[in-house]
């Protein structure tokens, strides 16, 4: 079932750019961070909108958090392992890390540990394009584009123009 085409994402993200952008003074020193694979790319489109709207550049980074997961040691699990580019300095900002869905908590976990090994934020604060609830984690999105209520057994499969040729968001049956 389509959830959100191509404006309504776009629409989600400018959302979550006013709701940071209200939730900070002028001065706040703020960075991006998308955690890998498609918040990276929700993460840059946040961070564009972003500086467009301040008028100033915001720095924007990627995480992979595979070795900060908590099932890392799982003999059944393939492991993937890309790369981390934060490429800034990360101490004393507030950084605003992106994840395309918000579901268990357990990604924005990994991705804070792996946030924190570059250094001390003043503060970190979690964007979420998508918010499907059924939390295993006592974690909640700052920001969010869009909330869905999902039963346990469909899934969110976010599409993004980057890495899919399209943007749309659906909720499929899990097999």
């Amino acid at each position: 079932m389509l959830v959100l085409n191509k404006e309504q994402i776009a629409h989600a993200i400018e959302l979550m750019a006013c709701q940071i952008i209200n939730s900070i003074d002028s001065q706040t020193d703020i960075a991006v961070v998308g955690i890998r694979k498609k918040g990276i790319y929700v993460g840059q489109r946040l961070a564009e909108l972003l500086s467009k709207k301040l008028g100033r550049p915001i720095d924007c980074g990627s995480t992979d958090i595979t070795l900060y997961r908590d099932d890392i040691h799982d003999p059944e699990k393939v492991l993937q392992i890309g790369t981390t580019d934060i490429r800034f300095d990360v101490n004393d900002r507030t950084i605003i890390l992106v994840d395309d869905v918000l579901h268990t908590g357990r990604s924005c976990r990994a991705a804070m540990d792996c946030v924190i090994e570059f250094g001390r934020p003043a503060a970190i604060r979690l964007a979420a394009l998508i918010d499907r609830g059924n939390r295993e984690f006592p974690i909640q999105a700052d920001y969010i584009g869009h909330h869905l209520e999902v039963r346990p057994n469909e899934t969110v499969a976010v599409s993004l123009e980057e890495c899919d040729g399209t943007d749309e968001v659906r909720v499929v049956a899990s097999n």
